[in-house]
């Protein structure tokens, strides 16, 4: 059967000649090219239907390969990733449409906003480690420009430059890495670099993957350069739609492109591990000492991130792309929609003290979270086979989370209800968990290595993750307790300040030294 090239490639030219059109009008209200931007994305969101239908009708084995002006591929990785982006970007668009009308530079934040859509369309079908580099240094151009759309405000120019510095430092280090590679394998043409990956790995591929984390690490605000993704709220809320819905993710897509390469070097899986789990924690924690919306979900997205990181260190590289399509509609709803959701909770807040659960009530929330997701996972294992270790320990985490939430949210309720309400909900994350983790398996599974077999180093992380996330949970539960005390008072301020490592991140690269607008 012929088919023809695949669609999702040409959704990136339909959005940049769409782009292109803005050039002549970057001023106030440029007459009909808005609608025209909005049907330009709704066309790259059809051709990136039609490519996965492509997909879906050719199967894996006769799937048809990227061509045109770019190396670009079609895989069910690809696939996935480019409707979503699409998705997200109309959304986007259609959302700014309204929200710019009569901004004084509209026209120049409809091309740029189209722009970096294409550019993230590339990244994300890439076949090529140069198309690679090139779509991450488009991508780091164009929202470095939406982020001034502001240019008078201080604000804005410090988180712009704060962000030139940090992603194009993620840029220099993926370039470098695409060059080590190319030296070790003699290709950059990731299919070929995976293969070639599976013989082990000279010590020059070994840097190139430390370079490839420690670009992700960059590219998803990993801790400690969390700082400038906390603050690029001085930007249009469009743009902090793109960017925590799409943009932020880029680092796990890198990651889960290359998950062969990856997983090949121990040492860079155990620092996905660690540095994740730590960024987890850490944005979690700062999260809830913030009082303003939008910065409690870039704080959210920070944690996230560092969860999708853990993911990919576990080797559970189908949940990690699970995650970033759920991370990306959710956050993109959450920011769309914020200033409603300001409202609403202002109408609904009541005055009064609030009631917390004690330690009791906790200790059985979670032992009953803990003892119902033991049977699920048992159910599950007995139904479609055993599960790997990493998966238990990544379920036991998210449970741990959902009893806390259950506790926290029913603090004022009786023991009896607070029990029933947590097996409820911990009896449905679980089946949820497991759920999913089959459709993940079942739709990117068979193009993503497994999950290594743990051995002592693996072992000694999957509990230290599992423990820490626990304490977390405990911690956070009982936290109110005694958050009146002096000494929580001052905790508190110091958590919402992020123990001021942005602020010392700042004085280390110059981030408070802004430019002039001009």
């Amino acid at each position: 059967m012929t088919f023809l090239p695949p669609l999702t490639t040409l959704a990136p030219l339909v959005l940049l000649a769409a782009a292109a059109l803005f050039l002549a009008r970057p001023g106030r209200r440029p007459g009909r090219l808005p609608v025209l931007a909005e049907a330009a994305a709704a066309a790259a969101l059809a051709l990136a239907a039609g490519g996965l239908g492509q997909l879906i009708l050719a199967g894996a084995a006769g799937a048809p390969a990227g061509g045109g002006l770019l190396p670009l591929r079609l895989d069910a990785v690809s696939a996935t990733m480019a409707l979503l982006v699409a998705l997200v970007g109309w959304v986007v668009v259609r959302y700014a449409r309204r929200y710019l009308d009569g901004e004084p530079r509209e026209g120049a934040f409809h091309g740029l906003t189209l722009a970096a859509i294409a550019a993230v369309l590339v990244l994300v079908q890439a076949a090529n480690l140069a198309v690679v580099v090139a779509a991450f240094v488009a991508v780091g151009i164009a929202l470095h420009r939406l982020l001034l759309f502001y240019p008078e405000r201080p604000e804005a120019r410090r988180a712009a430059a704060k962000f030139a510095r940090v992603w194009g430092a993620g840029d220099l280090a993926l370039a470098a890495a695409a060059l080590l590679l190319w030296q070790a394998f003699g290709t950059a043409d990731i299919a070929a670099i995976a293969e070639a990956a599976a013989a082990g790995l000279p010590p020059s591929a070994h840097l190139a993957v430390a370079l490839i984390v420690l670009a992700a690490a960059l590219k998803t605000a990993a801790f400690p350069v969390h700082g400038w993704l906390t603050e690029v709220m001085e930007a249009p809320t469009p743009v902090s739609a793109l960017l925590h819905a799409g943009i932020v993710n880029s680092g796990g897509v890198l990651l889960i492109t290359l998950a062969s390469l990856v997983q090949a070097s121990p040492g860079a899986m155990a620092a996905l591990v660690m540095l994740g789990g730590f960024t987890a924690l850490f944005g979690a924690v700062v999260m809830l000492t913030q009082s303003a919306v939008k910065t409690a979900l870039a704080w959210s997205t920070v944690a996230q991130m560092g969860f999708m990181l853990l993911q990919c260190g576990l080797g559970l590289w189908a949940l990690a792309l699970l995650h970033l399509v759920a991370h990306s509609l959710y956050k993109a709803h959450a920011f769309l929609g914020s200033g409603g959701a300001v409202r609403a909770v202002n109408a609904l807040r009541k005055p009064g003290p609030v009631a917390v659960p004690g330690p009791g009530a906790v200790a059985r929330a979670l032992a009953l979270a803990l003892a119902l997701y033991a049977a699920v996972a048992l159910a599950f294992t007995l139904a479609a086979g055993p599960k790997s270790v990493q998966a238990l320990a990544l379920g036991a985490i998210l449970i741990l989370g959902v009893s806390y939430l259950i506790a926290q949210g029913l603090a004022d309720a009786a023991p009896r209800a607070l029990t029933r309400r947590t097996a409820a909900a911990s009896l449905a994350a679980a089946l949820a968990y497991f759920g999913f983790q089959v459709i993940a398996q079942a739709l990117w599974g068979p193009h993503l290595p497994a999950a290594p077999v743990p051995g002592p180093l693996e072992w000694a992380l999957v509990v230290l993750a599992v423990l820490s996330f626990g304490v977390l949970a405990v911690a956070q539960a009982l936290f109110p307790l005694w958050a009146h005390h002096p000494a929580a008072a001052g905790l508190r301020v110091h958590l919402a300040n992020g123990l001021y490592v942005n602020a010392a991140l700042d004085r280390l690269i110059g981030g408070y030294r802004t430019s002039s607008p001009n």
